[in-house]
């Protein structure tokens, strides 16, 4: 199949040290690429490891309720809450 493809510049600078190192053509090197990509894309994804995190008891809430603004930063304040 004959298409015509636009490569990103990096993408095209990569292609072309691989295919000056290993003495190639292009058409080699991209064909190459593209099964390598195209395996790996039907590959399904990675089971990822879950991420645990330590708990700690701090207590209970030494505040009333937190819902009221002007009390908590009274209560922050040290200031008597009417």
């Amino acid at each position: 199949m004959r298409t015509t493809l636009t490569l990103d510049d990096d993408v095209a600078a990569h292609l072309r040290r691989i295919q000056r190192r290993e003495d190639r053509s292009l058409k080699d090197v991209v064909n190459d690429a593209l099964r390598r990509g195209l395996a790996d894309l039907d590959q399904p994804p990675a089971a990822r490891k879950p991420v645990r995190f330590e708990t700690y008891d701090v207590g209970r809430c030494l505040i009333g309720n937190v819902d009221n603004i002007a009390e908590v930063l009274a209560v922050a304040e040290s200031e008597d809450f009417k």
